[in-house]
């Protein structure tokens, strides 16, 4: 058994546990405002291990994600010049930024969802939102629609062809690992094209 296959079957263990929830919750939180991994690695172990908990999985993950959202839109809004720049320099996004925030108002909300809903690296379009004062409301309902789909899309697709997905992701465990991490660093190159 390789090392993956051993880090997977590890992984759907935790994912069972008591714990996993609120690690999710976490996870999910720190992804929307500094972390660079997405909530939905441990999405997927967690709902291929307790189907019954994919609605809560996805709760869970929204609710984290959405207050981790509020709280990059807060570094934006009240830190960026101290912990905001840092964030966006540590990314290589800075340098386009202020040409960005000129039209980030005008599209905000589409902005958001977009970022929500995809692997776009979410945390720095929270704080572009904060930093440009886009709409709190705006923001939220924006968050809330987009991330909400997101995880309860994967949720109802784990549960609904549960054992069969598991049965391909563990037949196609490497290079389903692979894409996914080609569609994260695909997500920060698009990242700095757009800016």
């Amino acid at each position: 058994m390789s090392l993956l296959h051993r880090l997977y079957d590890w992984t759907l263990r935790q994912a069972g546990a008591r714990h996993a929830l609120p690690t999710l919750f976490g996870v999910a939180f720190i992804e929307s405002s500094i972390f660079p991994i997405p909530p939905d690695v441990l999405i997927l172990p967690m709902v291929l291990a307790r189907r019954e908990r994919a609605w809560i999985v996805a709760l869970v993950a929204t609710l984290g994600s959405v207050l981790g959202g509020l709280a990059g839109y807060a570094i934006g809004y009240f830190l960026y010049e101290t912990v905001g720049r840092q964030i966006l320099d540590f990314y290589g996004y800075s340098a386009q930024f202020k040409e960005f925030t000129a039209y980030y108002n005008e599209w905000g909300a589409w902005i958001v969802a977009g970022a929500g809903f995809t692997p776009f690296p979410f945390k720095v379009i929270t704080i572009a939102s904060g930093v440009t004062r886009l709409d709190v409301l705006v923001f939220l309902t924006a968050s809330v629609l987009s991330r909400g789909g997101r995880f309860f899309l994967i949720a109802a697709l784990l549960w609904r062809f549960g054992a069969p997905i598991k049965r391909f992701v563990e037949a196609y465990l490497p290079q389903l690992t692979f894409l996914f991490f080609l569609l994260l660093i695909g997500g920060f190159v698009a990242l700095k094209y757009l800016f």
